[in-house]
C-alpha cells in the first residue's frame, strides 16, 4: 500500500498525502518517521484536505503550541471538518 499511496502523492492525491502521513506518524507498515509524516499532512492541508490539517492541529497541540493548533483546527472547522 505504501508504494501505491506514494506513487499517487507523487501524482497529486491529497487523500494519498494523508495516508502516507499517518502511516509515517504512527509507524504502521513502514518506519517511524514523525518530521515526514507532518510534511505529507502539510502537503495536503495546503490543497484543502480537512483531516490533514486537523492532524497538524493535533500535533501541534501536543507539542506545546495551542495557538497554532486552534488556527488548523479553525480552518479545517470552516472548511466543514466537524472533528474540529
Amino acid at each position: 500500500a505504501i508504494e501505491l499511496w506514494t506513487e499517487a502523492a507523487e501524482l497529486g492525491s491529497v487523500d494519498a498525502q494523508y495516508h502516507l502521513g499517518f502511516r509515517y506518524y504512527t509507524g504502521e507498515g513502514v518506519e517511524e518517521d514523525k518530521p515526514r509524516a507532518i510534511r505529507h499532512w502539510q502537503e495536503a492541508a495546503m490543497k484543502g484536505h480537512t483531516g490533514s490539517r486537523h492532524n497538524l492541529g493535533i500535533f501541534e497541540f501536543n507539542k506545546g503550541d495551542h495557538e497554532l493548533a486552534m488556527q488548523h483546527w479553525m480552518i479545517s472547522a470552516k472548511m466543514g471538518y466537524e472533528d474540529s
